[in-house]
């Protein structure tokens, strides 16, 4: 596989503070990588250097064969970046303003005709084509700044939190469109703080956290790394009369908690794990009522990993 981005240790300080600490890493041809990480965990500040909005003290960064610190008229071309924070001009109408960030890129007549219906045309909005921003809602002008930053046909385009303070409506557009992308083979580097966005559209994902690269992979290459467990919730009745360090003491237990009428049992899974529990419940006097079943998520994989949630 093709790899467009190769990163190696790459640093970047702040005053008093390294906030990104040598790290390196590529990203394929095609793919969609996501980019987590909590707040201060340098994800922001290795977007910004890609995007070259920041400048960077160490390392090297090479992106579609060309060196990002000598080459980036060759490179910005082929890069599309759409920003957290919204660029777009509220006065110019929708059509205008994709114009302008199109004719950036030296794009011009039928050309540039030609792209900015393709790119209002991409995110639904060419209908509104005549229409100020100031008039969207802000789903839209999220919309709108995606068709900013790739009417210029980009084979790279890098997101940052591209769906914050929209509708659900308007991020399930988001969402597809970038799978849209993916069919085409762009890549697409993905940052947020949504979970469920990293897992309804990302191939491979990389977690920060304090400057550092912690965790690379597949959703199943995460799972395998950090744990496989499996935690059984029980409802039961006569649970006082249940002593929990029977079940601690089997083998692939690792954590028992009991509170009330719920028993939760974290076991390292395998075939027996639950045939042994439920037979050492039953055998206690206890009556099982409600019984479930859950897997690690990639929630549960970014607390193990960084202690902190996403949106801490």
């Amino acid at each position: 596989m093709k790899d467009v981005i190769i990163v190696k240790n790459l640093k970047k300080n702040y005053i008093g503070r390294q906030a990104v600490k040598g790290i390196s890493f590529e990203v394929h041809k095609g793919e969609v990588l996501g980019l987590l990480g909590p707040n201060g965990a340098g994800k922001s500040t290795t977007i910004n250097i890609l995007a070259n909005v920041l400048s960077y003290d160490g390392g090297t960064i090479e992106v579609l064969g060309h060196d990002l610190s000598r080459e980036t008229k060759a490179i910005k071309k082929e890069m599309g970046i759409i920003p957290q924070d919204l660029a777009i001009y509220e006065e110019l109408s929708a059509e205008e303003n994709v114009r302008f960030f199109a004719s950036i890129y030296n794009i011009k007549g039928k050309e540039l005709d030609k792209n900015v219906k393709k790119a209002l045309e991409s995110v639904e909005l060419y209908d509104r084509r005549n229409d100020k921003p100031k008039t969207f809602s802000g789903g839209m002008k999220r919309r709108l700044n995606i068709a900013c930053g790739i009417a210029h046909n980009p084979q790279i385009i890098i997101m940052d939190e591209p769906t914050v303070g929209i509708d659900p409506q308007s991020r399930n557009h988001i969402l597809e469109f970038i799978k849209t992308l993916k069919a085409k083979g762009i890549t697409v580097i993905y940052s947020t703080h949504y979970m469920e966005e990293i897992e309804a559209v990302a191939d491979r994902m990389i977690v920060m956290n304090e400057g550092k690269i912690i965790a690379e992979g597949t959703k199943e290459d995460l799972l395998k790394k950090v744990n496989n467990d499996v935690t059984y919730t029980f409802v039961l009745t006569n649970l006082d009369k249940l002593d929990e360090n029977l079940i601690l003491n089997l083998d692939k237990v690792k954590k028992v908690n009991k509170t009330e009428d719920l028993l939760e049992v974290v076991v390292s899974e395998t075939e027996d794990d639950i045939n042994e529990i439920v037979s050492l419940i039953l055998t206690n006097n206890c009556k099982i009522q409600n019984m479930n079943r859950k897997e690690s998520s990639l929630e549960d994989i970014f607390l193990d990993l960084t202690g902190r949630s996403l949106r801490d």
